[in-house]
Parts: structure tokens; C-alpha cells; sequence
């Protein structure tokens, strides 16, 4: 059963668990796992439309429109960038300055043009462990981010932190090899650190800001202590 977050007659929001794709698509059309958008429709029984995307390995929060006259509605919102998402990560090193954006340009993944693209980041908390997880240096530094981005680029957040060397842990497409089998045999870790954990928008219908959170999962709480992060601070 899916977490809902909350709830109204006109929109749903869940805690998407890391692993679930959003619907069916192309490239999975062969697939016979279920989808966040089928087992929601089966959980209230009712018709639903993703305002939004996650991606597949990414946790958090999710917003569907219970009626399909309002989609046009949200999905502006998004394109005209009214939307804050926060997203936390925990990233190979430590960033510069304490708070920054990662603002470079992406290849659209379809057609090869470029886009512009801006993610904005907030330190959270930061960490230094006695491994050696490069072959370079006595210790290994990791960093909790807060992250938003601007603009809406396919895996925006998993590039920029790639180009800035700053590679989510448990990336397998744009993360670190040796990081990421390091994470898997010391702790354990198969998932991709990487959770929407907050979404501000306006209710369309009733002219509200909402605001819906969505707590750290299990699996990113566990390494998050295994590093010794206090968990008050996320």
C-alpha cells in the first residue's frame, strides 16, 4: 500500500518509495511490476493523473490531480515555475560554499539540444570517515544537500551534482563506481540517496499555497546514522 501524504477532492500527493516508476512507459512496457499510478487508482479506486515525475530509483513525494480538467491547471504551475521542490542527497565530498547552485546548461537526452538548467543547494551537514574509498587520500568526505532546482531537466539534480564531482551516492547512472560499491559492501546500500522530501505549490481550485513534506525513508535514514549524521538535523 502506498503512503498518502494528503489529500483533497481535487488532488492526492504519496511518498513514492525509491525503486517505483511513476507509470508505464516505452521502455518498460514489458514490465509486469506494478506502477505508483496503478496502485494508487487501485488503492482509492478512483482515477489519477501524475502532475509530476520522479525518477524511478528517487524517493518522495508525488502529486496526482484526482480530475483530469485540472491537470492543465498544475502542470502550469510547474512549467511557469511557481513550484518549490527541496530535494536532500547525500553527496562524495564537500561543496566550496555552504550554499550555491550548480548552474550549467544540460543536453536534452532527445534531442541533443541544450537547456538551461539551475539547481540551487543548501549544506545540511557534513562528514568525514576513516576509509579510504579512492586509493587517494587516509579519509572520505560526504555531504548532506539540500537541494532545488530551478528548472525541470531530465535527472537535472543527478547531472549537476555528476559534473560538480559531487556524485550522489547510489547513483548507477551518474554516480561514482567505486562510491557506490564501497556504500553497497560497508553498508549495505542498494538504493539512490536521493529524496523529494518537500513540495510547495497553490491548490488551483481553492487559490492556497500547500505545503507537503515527506520524511527521510528507512534506507536513507540508516546510512545517515551509520555516518554518524544526527537525524534532528533532517
Amino acid at each position: 500500500m502506498i503512503k498518502i501524504l494528503k489529500e483533497t477532492e481535487d488532488w492526492i500527493a504519496i511518498d513514492k518509495p525509491a525503486g517505483l516508476l511513476v507509470h508505464r512507459t516505452k521502455l518498460a512496457a514489458e514490465e509486469k511490476e506494478l506502477f505508483a499510478l496503478q496502485m494508487l487508482r487501485d488503492q482509492i479506486g478512483q482515477a489519477v493523473y501524475p502532475v509530476h515525475r520522479l525518477d524511478r530509483p528517487t524517493s518522495g513525494i508525488l502529486l496526482f490531480s484526482k480530475k483530469k480538467e485540472l491537470l492543465p491547471l498544475f502542470k502550469a504551475e510547474f512549467s511557469e515555475r511557481k513550484v518549490k521542490k527541496t530535494y536532500l542527497a547525500l553527496v562524495r565530498g564537500i561543496p566550496s560554499s555552504e550554499k550555491g547552485s550548480f548552474d550549467r546548461a544540460l543536453t536534452n537526452e532527445r534531442s541533443g539540444r541544450l537547456q538551461e538548467a539551475r539547481t540551487d543547494y543548501q549544506i545540511v551537514s557534513t562528514v568525514e570517515i576513516p576509509f579510504d574509498t579512492t586509493g587517494r587520500y587516509p579519509t572520505s568526505r560526504y555531504s548532506l544537500l539540500s537541494l532545488s532546482p530551478f528548472t525541470g531537466r531530465t535527472h537535472q539534480i543527478r547531472r549537476h551534482l555528476a559534473q560538480a564531482r559531487h556524485y550522489i551516492l547510489g547513483d548507477k547512472k551518474h554516480g561514482d563506481n567505486k562510491q557506490n560499491k564501497f556504500f553497497e559492501k560497508q553498508f549495505g546500500l542498494q538504493n539512490l540517496l536521493l529524496h523529494a522530501s518537500e513540495l510547495e505549490f497553490q491548490d488551483p481550485v481553492i487559490q492556497q499555497k500547500i505545503v507537503i513534506r515527506a520524511e527521510i525513508p528507512v534506507h536513507f535514514r540508516t546510512i545517515l546514522t551509520e555516518l554518524g549524521i544526527p537525524s534532528q538535523e533532517v
